[in-house]
């Protein structure tokens, strides 16, 4: 059994932590939230009121928080000093590179070892310890990382030192939002030539026009019963987070000098889509909007 301090206990955070419980470990969790609190509880995490009293024994500190501005203030007023030397610190927050790796130097300096580990999957992941880990840390600490994460993971993998966990979280994102677009495009236009979405599934499913977006995450309902499309478009990655990510890909593209016109425009069209009021929609609703028929979803 380990003593897990888990801070953040959000639409991600929440499963993964009662992930860790489920495993066996001491879970001490915090949020600001009361009834994520609650349900952190029933999870069978033991539930504490400050990131103090979570960190205060704890031999990894996992976190997953909105924002870079959070990470950072967590960490640096919070964490940093708080948690024995010892501990890892691991943050699963999808943030900007340059936080990442600020917050990985302070932590260093401190004598912890550090790892940003962003992940994806989604809420159905994170519920069902199957979410991918891209890390970024130490070479020697990933030893202590993998493990660590192990409860709930499908896939870790090494992406590089402090910073590249971030970076290819970014750009993995970048690419399945392009991607979304392009499948909800393809459906909306087989549509208007008289070719139904669910033939047009079989078809691209098994051609060249084969990827993620279309076998594992179809955004029209019936081929995929697993997809958020079958449920109202609710759960899985809402249009708001994706709209983060890929605000996060264009900044990044900007700093980097990086030509990315797909992934500007990924972002011009979700920013669209959530100004409407759909953020908290899955992404792959876009292809109701693309459709002509946003007036469906509830």
């Amino acid at each position: 059994m380990t003593r897990i301090a888990f801070i953040g206990l959000g639409n991600m955070g929440g499963g993964m932590a009662a992930n860790q419980a489920k495993a066996g470990h001491d879970v001490a969790a915090f949020d600001l939230s009361p009834a994520a609190l609650e349900r952190a509880a029933e999870a069978g995490c033991r539930t504490v009121s400050s990131v103090a009293e979570a960190v205060k024994d704890a031999e990894v500190v996992i976190t997953m928080l909105p924002a870079g501005p959070h990470v950072l203030s967590v960490y640096s007023e919070q964490i940093i000093g708080a948690a024995p030397s010892s501990a890892l610190l691991l943050d699963c927050s999808t943030i900007d590179v340059e936080t990442a790796r600020k917050v990985a130097a302070l932590a260093k300096e401190a004598g912890y070892a550090f790892a940003d580990a962003p992940v994806s999957g989604g809420t159905a992941a994170a519920d069902a310890g199957t979410l991918a880990f891209m890390v970024g840390c130490d070479e020697a600490d990933f030893a202590r990382v993998e493990p660590a994460l192990e409860p709930m993971s499908r896939i870790t993998i090494r992406a590089g030192d402090h910073g590249a966990g971030q970076a290819a979280k970014i750009c993995n994102n970048m690419l399945l939002g392009i991607s979304m677009i392009g499948t909800c495009e393809a459906i909306a236009l087989a549509e208007k030539l008289g070719l139904e979405p669910e033939r047009f599934f079989e078809i691209a499913s098994k051609s060249s026009g084969q990827c993620w977006s279309v076998t594992s995450y179809y955004p029209w309902a019936g081929p995929v019963p697993t997809a958020p499309s079958n449920r109202d478009y609710e759960g899985g990655f809402a249009t708001a987070m994706m709209l983060k990510d890929l605000k996060l890909a264009q900044d990044a593209a900007a700093k980097a000098g990086a030509s990315t016109p797909l992934g500007a425009q990924a972002e011009a069209l979700y920013a669209l889509f959530n100004g409407l009021g759909y953020g908290g929609k899955d992404f792959s609703a876009m292809v109701q909007m693309l459709r002509g028929r946003i007036d469906t979803l509830s």
